[in-house]
């Protein structure tokens, strides 16, 4: 107990009370800066996007690019102002500085030796996210792995396919980077139809159904530009293909596609174009004969014991 007390009495309140308080001021003005520099940065966000829609690129795109790269901007002056305020804090307390900066000094070049595929990862996202490859909300293929991008950290891009599973790519080992919906989307289509119909006339039905689905109120503001017919691709066993594309909105390609596929099926069918399905003959070769012979008499008993059954 007189050890406590003792402990008490070389306390300095005083100076422990302006201690705290000024502690206490510094995490104030901390959170006043960061709430500044969020709203800054809201603003800016703001006035990039106007920019670039004035420059032509469409609000969609722009705000996705802006977005990723106000994000970590942020993140990263986050995390430099509460370094440097514990720093401060810490000054506050009495502690030495000098040697923890010097400590993490040599510990930083100890770790950038160490830490290489993070220093290469982090590179690649910055210039990543700076060339305006690749924004939250593509449908990209990295690396052979296609699927929603959700989110671009300095270090990751995160990857969710259709089936819901999660691909996580460290920046620095992408080699192959493709993005499906960047400005906008292309839907290209093979159909196929029977070698006896006029190819003329076929491709002016597609071209007519490309024309209603563009006039249609749904489907039409997510169009760019009519149907375009390539013409015939290619000759297969019971079908000529003919190719075509039709240029939509980001991400809108699979649901302006899937609408073509099916007004196109209506329109053939009514028309009586005629589209091939698989089929397969099966020669028997010269024992064909005899088993035909043989498949007619086991029909002609059949019907023989029918009739003295009744």
């Amino acid at each position: 107990m007189d050890l406590i007390t003792r402990f008490f009495d070389q306390v300095n309140w005083q100076t422990l009370m302006f201690a705290t308080l000024r502690i206490l001021f510094i995490s104030f003005v901390a959170w006043i800066l960061l709430l500044v520099l969020k709203l800054a940065l809201d603003r800016m966000q703001r006035s990039l996007i106007d920019r670039a829609s004035k420059e032509g690129e469409t609000a969609t795109e722009a705000a996705k690019r802006i977005q990723t790269l106000i994000k970590l901007v942020r993140q990263a002056v986050v995390i430099v102002v509460w370094v440097m305020v514990g720093l401060v804090i810490l000054r506050e307390l009495n502690v030495e500085i000098g040697p923890i900066l010097a400590s993490a000094g040599v510990v930083g070049l100890a770790v950038g030796f160490g830490a290489q595929n993070l220093v290469r990862d982090v590179i690649s996202g910055f210039f990543m996210i700076l060339e305006n490859q690749v924004r939250v909300g593509d449908v990209a293929i990295v690396n052979g792995t296609g699927g929603l991008v959700e989110r671009i950290n300095f270090r990751t891009i995160i990857l969710r396919d259709q089936a819901g599973t999660v691909h996580v790519f460290p920046n620095g080992t992408i080699t192959t980077l493709a993005n499906m919906t960047q400005e906008w989307s292309a839907y290209v289509f093979d159909i196929g139809v029977a070698y006896k119909e006029d190819m003329d006339r076929v491709m002016a039905v597609m071209r007519k159904v490309g024309e209603e689905l563009r006039n249609d109120e749904t489907f039409g503001p997510l169009m760019i530009g009519d149907v375009e017919i390539y013409g015939i691709n290619s000759f297969q066993d019971s079908a000529v293909v003919i190719q075509g594309r039709l240029r939509t909105l980001p991400i809108k390609q699979w649901d302006v596609g899937r609408e073509y596929r099916r007004r196109i099926k209506r329109a053939f069918d009514r028309e009586g174009i005629e589209m091939p399905f698989p089929h397969r003959s099966i020669d028997f070769g010269e024992a064909g004969g005899a088993l035909m012979v043989e498949l007619m008499n086991q029909k002609n008993r059949a019907k023989a014991d029918e009739r003295e059954t009744t």
